[in-house]
């Protein structure tokens, strides 16, 4: 028997997604236009990073090859590796949507083939009603927001008046989400956490994916900072995935970031939490050093989305990718014979793209182990192929959706 370490890059599109225009994404490409902007030098930032985009372990895992696969071009300036490792080849999501849960819970095995609810982006997001009924049931004198908005620009824009108020900052996005900023001290944490799954409850005849809990500190616009204590209360999968197949077997889950959240910690033995992407890889290095036989490592690394992504940051997408790629190497002095790691995403968050919102693009797959031989595994039509891979790596049975690539 052996272990499977599963890497969900949040948001590392390579473009090409064949329902693209079906989302108004045609030509969205997360991978390829970061390349391109850092072939330019439109990327450079002085002491962050320079140059054309350098990912030479993901590249030796297929990752060029897969992305000209996905999207018919090359990244400019990224070479051809040599040699290349593993299983590698690109995958189309055939959820609806393209939110954090319907991409995870494909890669798990389990496609999501109903329609979220969405809030208005005209006018007032929120309903009336439901307003009340939030401020009733958490005894507020009323929220702030109420509209689609960026993070960290309506925390900058509200903040103030939140202290002032008392008013939880509430807003969503064309993701089917409400999202509710406070401040840890001034509101506190644990009452915002509250909120949330207040909040949970009295939306879910709406159908809503996930309600998010942004806790922010500072005192004025000038310093807010959201903090690593975001908690996500996401709705059920719609059956079984992967991960409950997993534990029902026996077998170990060790969930690192914000996976726990995002399968409202059902098929979940550990959860594990970490701030920012070197801590999230410190995290899976010691979940990896505990693994026994059969056992699952799930990791999502979030600041590609969330603090590049969105933020359409384009240095700091590149530096965070090349930082990862590095960490890549204790991975591999970790693996045992029979190990299988997957590098993959969930979705595209180009930050070159208009707005700030998720991209709907096809994902990259690299597949490593001691003893695998390298072998292109093609465009695959659905993410459920990863699990349905993993599955098999460990011995279970095989999902109703998807199917292995080993």
């Amino acid at each position: 028997m052996a272990r499977a370490f599963l890497f969900v890059l949040d948001s590392f599109g390579i473009g090409g997604a064949p329902d693209a225009e079906r989302y108004n994404d045609l030509g969205a490409n997360t991978l390829g236009h970061i390349a391109e902007f850092c072939a330019a030098g439109a990327a450079d930032r002085a002491g962050l990073r320079k140059g054309p985009l350098k990912l030479p372990n993901m590249s030796a895992l297929g990752l060029v090859h897969v992305a000209r696969l996905a999207s018919g071009d090359l990244p400019a300036g990224m070479p051809m590796p040599e040699r290349v490792f593993g299983l590698h080849g690109a995958a189309s999501e055939v959820s609806r949507g393209k939110d954090t849960p319907s991409g995870h819970w494909e890669i798990a095995g389990t496609p999501v083939m109903f329609d979220w609810g969405y809030f208005s982006a005209e006018g007032e997001a929120f309903p009336p009603e439901l307003v009340e009924a939030i401020c009733r049931e958490n005894d507020l004198p009323g929220i702030l927001g109420n509209c689609h908005a960026s993070g960290t620009e309506i925390i900058a824009r509200l903040g103030e008046e939140h202290i002032r108020s008392g008013k939880p900052i509430c807003y969503t996005s064309t993701d089917s989400v409400f999202q509710i900023a406070a401040h840890e001290t001034h509101f506190g944490l644990d009452r915002l956490i509250a909120l949330c799954e207040s909040v949970r409850r009295l939306i879910d005849p709406l159908n809503i994916g996930r309600v998010i809990a942004r806790p922010f500190l500072g005192e004025t616009a000038d310093t807010f900072e959201r903090t690593g204590n975001r908690r996500d209360f996401s709705v059920l999968p719609p059956e079984p995935t992967l991960l409950d197949r997993l534990v029902e077997a026996g077998r170990t889950v060790h969930a690192v970031g914000k996976i726990g959240d995002i399968f409202a910690h059902q098929g979940v033995s550990r959860v594990i939490k970490a701030n920012g992407n070197e801590a999230l890889m410190d995290a899976t290095l010691a979940a990896i050093e505990t693994a026994q036989d059969g056992d699952l490592v799930f990791t999502n690394f979030v600041d590609f989305d969330m603090l590049y992504g969105h933020r359409r940051d384009v240095p700091g997408y590149a530096a965070a990718l090349e930082a990862l790629d590095k960490r890549l190497l204790d991975v591999h002095r970790r693996m045992k014979p029979g190990d299988l790691m997957i590098l993959t995403a969930d979705h595209g968050c180009d930050p070159t793209w208009r707005g700030t919102d998720h991209t709907r693009e096809r994902v990259p797959i690299m597949a490593y182990g001691p003893g695998i031989a390298a072998r292109m595994v093609g465009i695959r039509n659905t993410y459920a192929d990863i699990g349905e891979t993993v599955a098999a790596h460990l011995g279970i049975a095989p999902g109703r959706h998807g199917r292995s690539f080993l």
